[in-house]
């Protein structure tokens, strides 16, 4: 697997290609809470038009997240590593679950922060991270960035607050995707930003109930 590093006109297509555009794209994911602890997300386009679903596996007791496209084509699943001392979610191709189908991993950089950092690595990397989620959700910011360069920005996120996603316990995400970046692959890291720190806050209320 092979991947193209950001400049000002080169291509980051690290789920494929054609989920790149030669122009900024702005979306919309929308989160619907429809049981605890599980969320669906709807992806669309400043049109409405939806492009992308993401849904839990049925049985995968909130470890596993599949990302369909309009038709309902399983284009990644996302899948929860089990005993890893940091937060780490690997993303398959389809619906692969194997070492071979294996595009990318995220995980979070340390426990001790006040902003979520996540370094993602492409493939069988683990060494130095190919790209960095920077997210501060107390100011509803996020960016994602080449390396650990955040001068080399591939697309920056809104969570957006309203009373109805007070209520319901969704959230709605305002994403900019720059040109020539792999959307798909932008879409997966946030929703994979989002169970991280969904986790870590229930996490959190279930030690203050002990």
């Amino acid at each position: 697997m092979t991947t193209q590093q950001s400049t000002a006109y080169n291509e980051v297509a690290v789920i494929d290609r054609k989920f790149c555009l030669p122009r900024s794209i702005d979306l919309t994911i929308s989160k619907n809470i429809w049981q605890i602890g599980q969320a669906n997300f709807v992806v669309t386009k400043s049109n409405g038009e939806i492009i992308f679903k993401i849904k839990g596996a049925i049985f995968s007791f909130n470890t596993t997240r599949v990302v369909y496209n309009a038709a309902g084509v399983p284009i990644v699943t996302l899948r929860k590593k089990t005993f890893s001392i940091l937060s780490t979610w690997q993303v398959f191709r389809g619906e692969g679950k194997d070492q071979k189908d294996l595009i990318f991993s995220v995980r979070r950089s340390s426990f001790f922060q006040m902003k979520t950092k996540l370094s993602v690595f492409v493939a069988e990397n683990s060494d130095v991270c190919d790209y960095t989620v920077q997210a501060d959700w107390f100011q509803r910011f996020c960016q994602v960035y080449v390396g650990d360069s955040p001068y080399k920005k591939l697309a920056q996120v809104e969570k957006n607050l309203s009373v109805g996603s007070l209520i319901s316990g969704g959230d709605r995400f305002k994403v900019k995707v720059y040109p020539n970046v792999d959307c798909a692959f932008i879409v997966t890291l946030i929703v994979v930003l989002d169970e991280i720190i969904s986790q870590a806050k229930r996490s959190s209320n279930n030690k203050k109930r002990r």
